[in-house]
């Protein structure tokens, strides 16, 4: 029997539409509104130093959440406390009415939590479906894993179809483009089974067609389930957010906002756009300085 033709990509979807009886269903109006991730009065001090106060925000299923700052504002420390990687010095962070504070990682990956670090993370001596075999196991556990029919399972090929790396599966992770590596990453976190999806900064260093079909592979992923996404890019938030989070100095500058919102909050343009203008002032005066010119003033810049 000859294997059926892939079906064309649609638009808005991944390069391959799942065809699996796991592919989750799209979240029923009714829930869309539930919180998921419930965070409440998070704060955690290194030394002297506060590197989050106070913060409280809610992740809804169903929906694109963007958690969005400057460099430093605090944005990868809350992931790293969402998944147990840190302990908080104040507060609580509930998913799915199950709280988190105090388990380890392992333990946070099995309640359905999972995460994508900035730089991809996959073994790159082993091939594509192999990496997404080794992902499964921590769902399946390795013994039923082994006790698969030959084959990969459901859990692997959903992911191989939905990140669009079928026809990569025996190719080495290592010899894998930039983009396929990160979409590979977030296939491994698919194949885990989390129902709670932690993607930091998912398209740095992508091109803008692979910004693109990540951005819809973010999308389809929040079909039955939460994805916050980690950014500072202001433009790929605007094009797939469905809620926006800003943090600035470890604070909650805006929480549970619109694009709009947040794009039309003044306090949120003072901060991107300052620190944009500061960023541009320190490199004039730095390449003044060398050149031996004075630097252009804030004045002389607006004029």
């Amino acid at each position: 029997m000859s294997p059926q033709p892939t079906p064309p990509r649609a638009e808005g979807d991944p390069a391959i539409r799942p065809r699996h009886p796991s592919d989750p269903p799209q979240t029923p109006p009714e829930k869309a509104g539930e919180p998921l991730l419930r965070i409440r009065g998070l704060g955690v001090q290194f030394g002297g130093f506060h590197a989050l106060t106070d913060v409280d925000f809610d992740a809804r299923e169903g929906e694109v959440h963007f958690l969005i700052g400057p460099n430093g504002a605090g944005k990868t420390t809350l992931v790293d406390i969402i998944t147990g990687l840190t302990k908080p010095t104040t507060g609580s962070v509930s998913f799915d009415g199950q709280q988190l504070v105090g388990h380890k990682e392992h333990r946070i990956v099995h309640f359905g939590v999972g995460r994508t670090f900035q730089a991809a993370t996959v073994f790159e001596a082993l091939t594509v479906g192999e990496n997404l075999d080794l992902a499964a196991s921590y769902r399946l556990g390795l013994r039923r894993l082994l006790r698969q029919p030959r084959g990969h399972a459901d859990a692997v090929v959903e992911a191989l179809e939905v990140t669009g790396l079928a026809d990569e599966v025996d190719k080495s992770a290592g010899a894998l483009a930039h983009g396929q590596k990160q979409w590979l990453e977030i296939g491994m976190l698919l194949a885990q089974g989390p129902r709670l999806l932690l993607l930091d900064e998912p398209v740095a260093g992508m091109s803008p067609d692979e910004r693109t079909r990540t951005g819809e592979l973010i999308r389809y992923l929040a079909r039955g389930r939460t994805v916050l996404v980690v950014e500072h890019d202001m433009d790929f938030m605007r094009r797939f957010a469905d809620r926006v989070t800003v943090l600035h100095e470890g604070r909650i500058l805006r929480a549970d906002a619109t694009v709009a919102e947040v794009q039309a909050d003044p306090t949120v343009q003072e901060v991107y756009i300052g620190r944009a203008r500061d960023d541009r002032n320190s490199a004039g005066r730095s390449g003044a300085a060398a050149a031996g010119a004075p630097a252009a003033s804030d004045d002389e810049e607006a004029a």
